[in-house]
């Protein structure tokens, strides 16, 4: 019985450390509620509805080639809306 209670107390505390240690955030990218995360380990959170401002026509930056992180295949160049200053910035995701 005590090892069936450690291996659960032990299962729950690395549970919510993981949670603890996520770093992902709810923004608007290209007028849409999407979740990004700094890690593609990291679980992705479903991300509440809101209404996002509109996105202002600009030209995507021009890339220069690169390797993508590791557990990522693509990186692409978004408009991400920057909360602090109120405006769309262009920001690279990889998937």
């Amino acid at each position: 019985m005590k090892r069936v209670i450690t291996a659960v107390s032990l299962f729950v505390f690395l549970l919510a450390s993981g949670n603890a240690l996520a770093d992902c955030r709810c923004v608007c990218m290209n007028g849409e509620v999407r979740a990004i995360c700094s890690s593609s380990l990291d679980l992705e959170p479903i991300c509440p509805p809101r209404i996002c401002p509109i996105t202002t026509p600009s030209i995507e930056p021009i890339q220069t080639p690169r390797v993508p992180p590791i557990g990522t295949s693509n990186c692409v160049q978004k408009h991400v809306y920057n909360e602090y200053t109120r405006r769309y910035e262009w920001k690279e995701v990889c998937y």
